[in-house]
């Protein structure tokens, strides 16, 4: 006996939703505007169902899969691409949207996009662990990258992840390392960028987490730094 589970998810309509996944690589296996919309995608096994409906609002959808991989990285890069050339821009903010790769606290590697529907489609590869969050670490700066973290990118609860971040960063006579404030800052142009702060905003806490490092530090965090170049090419 042989079973398969197929995400059937929410949408106002089929068409931008067709072409997102297109660029993503998947083939539009049916089509149907009559009596109701309907449409299916499909990549190697991934299969994602979808029905329209009218006046539906994609930013109270509360849909979503999770879709396993053994190469995260590479989907990630497959992905961005291929919005690239369909947007002529990476979507990184407001719907559709595709999120940054990161190593998550509960053993997973992963990224999150958004699509025209709303619906939350989380890739992610397992890292290790049981799927459980790790202890938050005792370090204060350290904690705070760890709740600002599964908030920004795991709960996609943009504000909180601000607050998170806003209050580590305030003067107090408590320091973080180099590499630590380096982090923070980034993940604060981050959630700036995505939570709609202007443009110059989001350049001067670009500015700020310019944190000069030795190479060594430097290799310690090449996703932070990957999202620090993605974030400097994104602003006009």
């Amino acid at each position: 006996m042989t079973e398969k589970t197929i995400p059937l998810l929410t949408c106002p309509a089929i068409a931008p939703v067709a072409e997102f996944y297109t660029a993503l690589g998947f083939a539009v296996t049916f089509e149907q505007h009559s009596p109701y919309a309907y449409l299916v995608v499909e990549r190697g096994t991934v299969e994602l169902q979808f029905f329209g409906m009218k006046n539906f609002d994609p930013a109270a959808s509360l849909g979503g899969c999770y879709i396993l991989t053994d190469e995260v990285d590479a989907l990630h890069e497959i992905f961005r691409a291929g919005l690239k050339e369909t947007y002529r821009k990476v979507p990184t903010r407001g719907i559709p949207r595709i999120g940054p790769l990161k190593d998550m606290a509960y053993g997973v590697r992963q990224f999150l996009m958004t699509d025209p529907g709303g619906n939350s489609i989380r890739v992610g590869q397992p890292t290790g662990g049981d799927g459980h969050i790790e202890p938050a670490p005792k370090d204060t700066f350290e904690r705070a990258l760890h709740f600002a973290a599964l908030f920004a990118d795991s709960k996609e609860d943009l504000p909180a992840a601000a607050t998170v971040l806003d209050r580590v960063l305030a003067p107090t006579h408590r320091r973080p390392t180099p590499v630590q404030r380096a982090r923070l800052l980034i993940l604060r142009a981050d959630v700036a960028h995505r939570i709609g702060e202007d443009a110059a905003a989001v350049t001067r806490r670009l500015d700020e987490a310019a944190v000069p490092l030795s190479d060594a530090e430097r290799a310690t965090i090449p996703d932070d730094l990957a999202r620090l170049a993605e974030l400097r090419l994104s602003l006009p």
